[in-house]
């Protein structure tokens, strides 16, 4: 584990769009984090960057953070959904976009 410490900037200055074609291979690898729409995708990475456990654990215990499930999979490549990630290896934190 490094002993660098990631602020917002940081993770902010890594997010992009991601299309479904380039997320299946992660998805396939069981690595994707599907994060929640009301939640700030930054921070969430930020805090999985700096192995913060006690947020991570309470989004994880309120449904608002987890594994990406298949039902949600397929509907993000039917819909053809835009979707914003960022890696913080090994995980690829991802969430869906709501206009």
């Amino acid at each position: 584990m490094s002993d660098r410490h990631y602020s917002k900037d940081d993770m902010l200055q890594e997010t992009a769009r991601i299309g479904w074609p380039e997320l299946e291979p992660h998805f396939a690898r069981g690595v994707v984090i599907r994060v929640a729409g009301e939640l700030d995708l930054v921070e969430v990475a930020t805090c999985f960057a700096n192995d913060d456990r006690a947020a991570v654990q309470d989004w994880i215990e309120a449904g608002q953070v987890g594994p990406l499930d298949t039902a949600t999979a397929k509907d993000w490549r039917r819909r053809e959904a835009e979707l914003w990630g960022v890696v913080v290896a090994p995980w690829v934190v991802v969430q869906e976009r709501n206009n």
